[in-house]
């Protein structure tokens, strides 16, 4: 059995987030019980890359995709679809918080500008991205959600607090057609932010 660190998880580095307005039939499912929050017949779905490092309780790389989800009145977030390069992420996220990480590798290149990737399975390339900074915003961004998972056959609610210096961002995300990802290069993304330098609490 992999160990991993007791909730809640301090984690701090860089993320690239990218944001699309989806039309309802092509959301990707969320966890049982949950709904995706959606305007006009469109949800919000998100990806990022991340990179955890400096003073994290765990140092390894992600992909993730995300739904804007409703739990009854309250608006959540919930993971769809994430891998990692660490198996104690893993073990982690799945027994924490019932987020479905899978593991994969990633080959990245980050400058003071900007950042690419490419993240892989066995079964071939998830996804590749580019992202190019664009300017920074003034000050340091607070940020507090909650994501809901199903964890044992109930929604699992945890919840996250950080901080940001936020910089715009250009993005190009594309994904081969067998990749579970593959929606992510049908249009460009509605906004795209690099999270500097981030703190991050995860859990109760």
């Amino acid at each position: 059995m992999t160990a991993y660190p007791d909730e809640p998880w301090h984690l701090a580095g860089q993320m690239y987030l990218s944001l699309w307005a989806v039309r309802r039939a092509a959301i990707p499912p969320v966890a049982p019980g949950l709904r995706p929050l959606t305007v006009a017949g469109r949800g919000l779905v998100g990806a990022a890359w991340v990179v955890y490092e400096n003073d994290s309780v765990l140092h390894y790389s992600e992909l993730l995709r995300a739904v804007l989800v409703r739990d009854g009145a309250r608006a959540r977030v919930c993971v769809t679809d994430i891998w990692v390069d660490s198996e104690a992420s893993m073990a982690g996220g799945r027994a924490l918080w019932g987020i479905p990480k899978e593991m994969a590798a990633f080959d990245a290149e980050r400058t003071d500008g900007g950042a690419s990737f490419t993240a892989r399975t066995g079964q071939g390339v998830l996804a590749t991205g580019r992202c190019t900074e664009r300017g920074r915003l003034p000050g340091r961004w607070p940020l507090a959600y909650k994501v809901a998972q199903s964890l044992d056959g109930r929604i699992k609610t945890s919840p996250v607090r950080s901080r940001a210096e936020l910089r715009r961002a250009r993005a190009e995300w594309t994904a081969p057609a067998g990749s579970p990802l593959a929606a992510l290069g049908d249009r460009p993304p509605l906004i795209s932010l690099t999270l500097r330098d981030f703190t991050l609490r995860f859990g109760g």
